[in-house]
């Protein structure tokens, strides 16, 4: 369905991998910046892309919708836009998405011989300075993953441009997924389906019973570059100030072992991932996280 990349890289490309040094700095700090993992091409086409997609072309679309899918439409206006499974519906996205180097600094991070795609989502976040829908609270991706297996899944935030502060860019809370949760919370309900103040309290409560102080930092990123977060990373960002439009993917990725659990909330009733409704069935019948049509593998070691 979406071709094959040969999963291996060039020497310049072997340049980029983390060294052990940031591996070490990734484990105790929560987030890794990288080099220059896409060409000026790549983040041109990725630009291009998404305005075909805005305009409505797709390649495909997912044979079902899932309850909880976030897909910005024209009609919802001038909001911020999410677009889940961008790697499905379009092709020349996907294939970008796909690029070996990226999975392999991930999996270099991760610490795992593979790493897969777990979901992608196209971002536009509109130049408003008064849009409350740019403003994304404290949250960390573990919370809206609990079906999954794994504690070691991580993300890349892809602009397609030179991303600073005054785009409200992704920043992250350091050092916070080494922090121990608060026991009781339902953090499985999205951060758009929450108030900001609360999560804004449950980050400071649980930095206090970590004993640790909020040091917030923004992710400068130049063009082609990007920021890789651990799962259990707090992050959010503010508002985009800049005059221009911030557009950007966030590439959700998981290790070779993560697979699907039964996960219930703290009212007994069952949680389900997006992917739980499209995704194909293991031989027990349950939600297979590997499934190639949505979850392909992005690198595989040797």
């Amino acid at each position: 369905m979406h071709g094959t990349h040969q999963l291996a890289l060039t020497d310049e490309e072997r340049e980029l991998l983390p060294s052990d040094a940031d591996v070490t700095e990734y484990a105790a700090r929560g987030w890794y910046m990288s080099g220059k993992l896409l060409s000026d091409d790549e983040t041109d086409r990725l630009l291009s892309a998404s305005e075909r997609f805005y305009a409505g072309h797709r390649d495909r679309t997912l044979p079902v919708r899932p309850p909880n899918l976030a897909y910005w439409e024209p009609s919802h206006g001038p909001v911020q836009r999410h677009n889940d499974y961008i790697h499905y519906e379009c092709e020349e996205i996907g294939q970008i998405l796909r690029k070996p180097l990226i999975g392999a600094v991930a999996a270099r991070l991760a610490q795992t011989p593979e790493i897969r795609l777990f979901q992608s989502t196209l971002i536009f976040k509109p130049s408003a300075g008064d849009e409350v829908s740019n403003l994304v609270p404290w949250h960390a991706d573990r919370h809206y993953w609990q079906t999954c297996t794994s504690e070691n899944m991580l993300t890349a935030f892809i602009p397609f441009h030179d991303c600073g502060e005054e785009m409200g860019t992704i920043t992250m809370v350091d050092g916070s997924h080494r922090w121990r949760e608060i026991a009781g919370d339902d953090s499985t309900r999205h951060f758009a389906q929450r108030d900001r103040n609360e999560l804004e309290s449950i980050l400071e409560e649980t930095a206090g019973q970590n004993g640790a102080c909020l040091k917030t930092i923004p992710m400068v990123i130049p063009q082609g570059h990007m920021s890789f977060h651990h799962c259990r990373t707090y992050h959010g960002s503010g508002h985009n100030i800049s005059g221009r439009p911030r557009r950007a993917i966030s590439l959700h990725m998981q290790d070779r072992d993560n697979q699907w659990r039964q996960y219930r909330r703290p009212d007994g009733s069952l949680l389900a991932y997006n992917h739980d409704t499209v995704v194909r069935r293991t031989g027990q019948g349950t939600p297979d996280y590997g499934d190639p049509a949505y979850c392909p593998v992005l690198w595989r070691s040797s």
